[in-house]
């Protein structure tokens, strides 16, 4: 048995150590907008995307320096959209992580761009010849990095849940949701590792499969804790689903359906994981955690 907890911090503290060096502090005209970037970036957050993406590049011993990288810019893509999701035009947050939400430490104006600035930095990260010295596969991981947060990922999947707020969604629909809002990055944090390793595009798929099953069973994770979880367990206000009259999978089946909704998608993606044999043992119990989490 791994030591899930203990990994999840390893990868935690060298992907912060890396962000720190990638996004180091600002003396000019920039200062405010690093300032902000760095507030969002360097404090909290469990890093279980840049986790899957550091262990999964185990499975084919992909260089430990460039999979952290590309766990790095993953981690930026992740708290821009947090800092973006946070902003008063979108959830109206005003604590992430347990501290005040960036647009309310600084200001809205410098939000925006501190997100815009991870974003783009993120692309850079990647597109440097740093993470990876063949030009073919850091073009492929910009290239599946913009898939999965663009109009079919992240970006698409935020649009639909906030029209969820006024639409009657059936199961599948919410399903699709959490797929692009949640699980397109968490599946390219899995896929990116076969991309590095340049593997067959079988694994690859396997990869894609068992993100996406991750995905969908940590979003409905949240959605449980937003019910179930308390502002000091989970940093963040909680009870907003129900306030909004969201369409969410709690919402649609009640929890405990939903609680074994979530366990479909994890035995899922734990069956994902057949083709690693036991190399994959350390993502089968992330898998688990997904479910145990309280945060």
């Amino acid at each position: 048995m791994h030591n899930l907890e203990g990994s999840i911090e390893s990868v935690a503290a060298d992907v912060t150590g890396e962000l720190n060096s990638l996004i180091s502090p600002a003396q000019g005209v920039e200062q405010r907008v690093v300032d902000a970037m760095r507030y969002s970036v360097l404090t909290g957050g469990k890093r279980f995307r840049p986790f899957l993406a550091v262990t999964a590049a185990q499975l084919f011993d992909v260089n430990p320096i460039h999979a952290l990288r590309v766990a790095a810019a993953i981690e930026m893509v992740h708290c821009y959209s947090l800092i973006h999701d946070d902003l008063p035009a979108m959830d109206n947050d005003d604590l992430r992580r347990g501290r005040p939400t960036c647009h309310v430490q600084f200001d809205e104006a410098t939000a925006i761009l501190a997100g815009d600035g991870l974003l783009t930095l993120a692309f850079e990260t990647l597109a440097a010849e740093d993470t990876h010295p063949v030009a073919a596969i850091r073009i492929r991981l910009v290239q599946e990095l913009a898939r999965a947060i663009g109009l079919g990922g992240m970006v698409g999947g935020q649009m639909a849940d906030i029209l969820g707020l006024k639409d009657n969604y059936e199961i599948v629909d919410v399903e699709q949701i959490c797929k692009m809002k949640t699980g397109c990055l968490i599946s390219y944090s899995c896929e990116s590792a076969a991309i590095l390793g340049a593997v067959q595009d079988s694994f690859c798929s396997a990869l894609r499969r068992f993100g996406n099953n991750i995905g969908v069973a940590f979003q409905i994770a949240d959605d449980i804790m937003d019910v179930e979880g308390t502002v000091e367990q989970m940093g963040k206000a909680t009870q907003k689903d129900a306030g909004q009259q969201k369409s969410t999978i709690v919402s649609l089946l009640g929890l405990d359906l939903a609680k074994r909704h979530a366990r479909m998608f994890v035995d899922r993606a734990i069956a994902d994981l057949h083709p690693f044999g036991p190399r994959a043992g350390l993502l089968k119990e992330a898998a688990e955690y997904v479910l145990s989490r309280r945060s």
